[in-house]
């Protein structure tokens, strides 16, 4: 046996297989690039607007049939997902207490 020929042979295999992988590794990178600008051109923008729902009817295992009052449309929706509505209130109407008279109160 040569052990120098056996030498370059191990080399030239280890060249290789590093240049496999390079490949696999670029070849990972174009397919996440790829599949990124998919997915990223199907996402749809979503506008939320403030607005109450009116709840009208809840059916068995948590189904809810809410109504809107702007387009008196009505649909079921997970009751899960609802969450209770509170209406701002002004600054005229709101109450404002003193903690300091609180402290005289019970003296």
């Amino acid at each position: 046996m040569d052990m120098v020929a056996i030498g370059q042979q191990r080399m030239l295999q280890l060249h290789e297989l590093e240049e496999i992988r390079n490949e696999a590794y670029e070849s990972s990178r174009i397919y996440k690039e790829k599949t990124k600008a998919f997915h990223d051109k199907h996402i749809l923008r979503k506008s939320f607007v403030e607005g109450p729902f009116t709840v009208t009817k809840v059916f068995p295992h948590g189904v809810v049939e809410v109504v809107s009052p702007s387009t008196e449309k009505s649909f079921k929706v997970n009751g899960q997902r609802l969450k209770p509505y509170y209406e701002s209130m002004e600054k005229e109407q709101a109450a404002v207490i003193h903690l300091i008279d609180l402290v005289n109160v019970d003296e």
